[in-house]
C-alpha cells in the first residue's frame, strides 16, 4: 500500500494504490485493490478523487455498476460511485468531497 503526491506537474494532486473494501447498499464488503487519484478543483471548490477498481467474480456478483458504494481504506473512508469496467477488467469509481485517503489539505 502506498499513498504519495503524484509527480504529474498539478500541486494538489494525490493518490492511494493498494486494499481496501468496498460497502454495498446492504452491508456486504466487497474486498478489492484499487488505484486512486483525487485533486482540488478551484472552478467548483471541491475535492474530486476518482480511480479504478480490479475487478473479480465476488464485485461482479456483489455490486452492480452504477451502485453508490461506501469505499475504505487503511486511512478512511468516503462515498463513491462505481461505473462499468473498462476493456482491463477494471471498474472506475469517483466522489466528490473528503477522499479516502490522507491529503495535506481539502
Amino acid at each position: 500500500m502506498t499513498t504519495h503526491p503524484l509527480t504529474t506537474g498539478l500541486e494538489h494532486d494525490v493518490g492511494y494504490d493498494g486494499a481496501a473494501e468496498l460497502v454495498v447498499g446492504d452491508g456486504s464488503v466487497v474486498p478489492v485493490t484499487v488505484s486512486l487519484r483525487g485533486l482540488f478543483q478551484p472552478i467548483d471548490g471541491r475535492f474530486h478523487w476518482y480511480g479504478r477498481v480490479q475487478r473479480s467474480a465476488v464485485l461482479d456478483s456483489a455490486v452492480p455498476a452504477g451502485a453508490t458504494v461506501r469505499l475504505r481504506t487503511p486511512y478512511g473512508e468516503a462515498e463513491g460511485r462505481l461505473s462499468d469496467c473498462d476493456p482491463w477488467g477494471r471498474y472506475r469509481l469517483s466522489g466528490v468531497g473528503g477522499p479516502p485517503f490522507p491529503v495535506d489539505e481539502i
